[in-house]
């Protein structure tokens, strides 16, 4: 890659590590519903009018069912369900958690587009799995408690984010990159924006939730998929997925460093036997074969 792609990734990694902090900060203030309709609102008003300027506006309006269907599942579900998942849960183990998306990307595409698994990804769901539950092991009882919850729903999000990622090779693979950002922005905002309403918080919000969630919705949300879909032009979507294996980095240093969460060990090795797991199930990785 050359140096500005580098320079790209590392900064989309940045930025997607950060939006596991700006909901550690807004979430609790806002509220889950709330926080996402703020957060995807902006991106829509910031996209909408490099869409049109880049002349792909028919690529919304063409494609408008589609969008609208990938804007829930894949946008406004799993933004909830982490917004949610992190009044619980660090920014880090956030940001770990949803490390596992190309796992569950790689088993909906054998489930449903009738990919292939090999010996390698398969050892990568194992692993991705024993990640998982290394990190999480003390976190979860026998009772389903928020901590429990937050943890399902943090893994749900990456599942929806599989399937949103085939969803989009299936039905979406026409449409232009901006354009299938932009439209999922959209719908996320028209369809959050009633349970947003009425679910607006009676007390007043501060004014450092209120700039952590327009943070998210420029930087961590507008400008990531532009720097994202830049990325998969340039170097394509194999090198760009390898993004995921920096995010959880990133997450568990702006969390220690800006709020004071603790990194342990747990976190660390958890984290890097996910990481392990991801790059063998999205064939990153691969096991050696007899005879080599």
């Amino acid at each position: 890659m050359r140096p500005r792609d580098v320079f790209d990734l590392v900064a989309l990694a940045f930025l997607w590590g950060a939006s596991f902090l700006f909901m550690r900060i807004a979430g609790p203030e806002f509220g889950a519903f709330a926080l996402v309709e703020v957060r995807v609102a902006i991106a829509a008003l910031v996209l909408l009018p490099l869409l049109a300027i880049k002349g792909q506006f028919s690529e919304l309006t063409d494609n408008w069912a589609t969008l609208g269907i990938l804007g829930v599942h894949n946008t406004a579900m799993p933004f909830f369900l982490l917004t949610w998942a992190t009044l619980f849960l660090s920014a880090g183990i956030g940001g770990i958690l949803n490390a596992t998306a190309p796992i569950f990307a790689a088993v909906v595409a054998w489930a449903w587009l009738g990919e292939k698994l090999s010996i390698s990804r398969i050892a990568g769901l194992l692993v991705g799995t024993i990640g998982v539950w290394l990190l999480v092991r003390d976190k979860i009882g026998a009772s389903m408690g928020d901590t429990t919850l937050a943890v399902v729903a943090a893994l749900a999000a990456s599942f929806l984010y599989g399937i949103g990622g085939n969803f989009t090779r299936r039905y979406a693979s026409h449409v232009k990159p901006l354009a299938v950002a932009t439209g999922s922005q959209v719908g996320a905002a028209l369809v959050l924006l009633p349970i947003a309403f009425v679910t607006w918080p009676d007390t007043a919000i501060s004014a450092r939730a209120w700039v952590a969630a327009v943070l998210m919705g420029f930087f961590s949300t507008a400008l990531a998929y532009i720097l994202y879909f830049r990325l998969i032009a340039n170097v394509g979507p194999t090198k760009a997925i390898t993004v995921t294996y920096l995010i959880p980095l990133f997450a568990m240093l702006l969390g220690a460093v800006v709020i004071d969460e603790p990194v342990t060990g747990a976190m660390i090795v958890g984290c890097a036997v996910i990481l392990l797991g991801t790059a063998l199930a999205t064939g990153l990785l691969r096991l050696p074969t007899a005879g080599r």
